[in-house]
């Protein structure tokens, strides 16, 4: 703890460990993260099996994402109306037995997908409640390196997922692997049940608003509230540098590269984010907030010169420097769940995740039709040109805001 009118200093990771609650939320993470990437690799692997289409495998991955963008606003004020650990084991039970059911073999693909959808509704109440159950559970730069942590958890968990998605489901099958994913909610609900703290629900029930007053009052906070607003715009920055995401493929063939070169592309962003976020843990709290808005510049910026159409290992150090400077989001995200009234932050944490999940999406599609009628290395320049432009309007508009 730092004494009244000396600066804040940064929290250690040995710090974040040391609280008990966190230990036990972060080990399910990692389980349920591991386990969501390894049945999105045994879904699109089993749904190409059945039906030998490309399309509709890409359409099935498509369909762990999409339903975000409804679940995020419509059920995130869950995590208000409801003690949050509640929100989060009954969301990994329920996530359990509907995997569970995908792992019957001959499942016919509409239910599958009909399954699928209903699992990914329950990822929005279920974040929601985590994020502000950790923001009630710490405070100051501990809370954002425990988000910090989270980030990098999560990079990594994803990344192991994915490698180990396609082996698993080779030795033994995609039912199997279905299964493992139900295995690993259902122990991550055993661990946040026995593991944390249930704790009482932030507002007054007689004092709660409807549904959609609820939804109305979250999206007005942000609104009316500058500081708010222009973080959630900082917080959308990365649909303009997701396109290094949606267009690895096209730019590694461009290049003369193949599925290797497609895959250290892929590698390059994540990998730079989780060792920008680590290095960033080090900085003094006021030092980082003052970064936080050139970091978000940056991180577009540098991948304007793609337009010179670099070979691979130029442009694989571009995109990493990319992720380097997206150390802001955890910071931003983190500073924006602090800054929204406790009885408030279930809501308002979904129309965040919704605008997150929109602005990647959009940047994703929009690059991938730019790149139908010209150059990959060109079309992620320009989103690099169009990401510094947004993301110097949003880092002007929050420091203005009186921070």
């Amino acid at each position: 703890m730092s004494r009244p009118g000396q600066p804040e200093r940064s929290a250690t990771y040995a710090e974040v460990f040391a609280v008990a609650e966190f230990r036990w939320s972060w080990l399910a993470l990692v389980g349920s993260v591991i386990g969501d990437q390894l049945a999105r690799v045994a879904l699109a692997i089993l749904v190409f099996d059945r039906t030998g289409s490309a399309g509709l495998s890409a359409l099935t991955y498509a369909l762990t994402m999409l339903p975000d963008v409804v679940s995020g606003p419509l059920l995130g004020g869950l995590a208000d109306r409801f003690p949050r650990r509640r929100i989060m084991v009954a969301c990994d039970a329920a996530r359990a037995g509907l995997v569970a059911l995908m792992a019957i073999p001959d499942t016919p693909l509409w239910v599958l997908c009909v399954l699928l959808v209903a699992v990914q509704l329950l990822a929005a109440p279920f974040q929601s409640a985590r994020t502000a159950f950790l923001a009630t559970l710490m405070t100051g730069d501990t809370y954002r390196a425990a988000v910090g942590l989270s980030t990098v958890t999560v990079q990594a968990a994803q990344l192991a997922g994915f490698v180990a998605g396609g082996t698993i489901v080779a030795l033994l099958g995609s039912s199997q692997a279905l299964a493992l994913n139900a295995l690993s909610f259902a122990v991550s609900a055993v661990l946040l049940r026995f593991g944390i703290q249930e704790r009482p629900v932030p507002l007054d029930p007689a004092a709660r608003p409807s549904w959609w007053g609820s939804l109305v009052a979250g999206a007005r906070l942000v609104w009316h509230n500058r500081r708010l607003r222009y973080l959630l715009a900082l917080i959308c920055v990365p649909g303009f540098y997701i396109t290094v995401e949606g267009l690895a493929t096209p730019y590694a063939a461009s290049i003369g590269g193949g599925a290797i070169a497609a895959g250290i592309l892929f590698a390059a962003n994540p990998a730079g984010q989780v060792v920008g976020i680590l290095l960033a843990s080090r900085i003094a709290p006021a030092r980082r907030m003052a970064m936080m808005g050139p970091l978000a510049i940056g991180t577009c910026a540098v991948l304007i010169g793609c337009v010179f159409q670099p070979g691979l290992w130029v442009t694989v150090a571009l995109w990493t420097a990319s992720g380097l400077c997206a150390s802001f989001m955890p910071l931003a995200q983190a500073t924006f769940v602090q800054a929204i009234p406790d009885a408030q932050r279930g809501q308002v944490i979904g129309l965040a995740r919704t605008a997150l999940v929109v602005a990647q999406g959009m940047g994703i599609l929009v690059a991938g039709a730019a790149a139908d009628h010209g150059k990959p290395a060109m079309v992620v320049a320009v989103a690099g040109v169009l990401g510094v432009l947004y993301a110097a309007g949003a880092a002007r508009g929050y420091r203005r805001a009186g921070v």
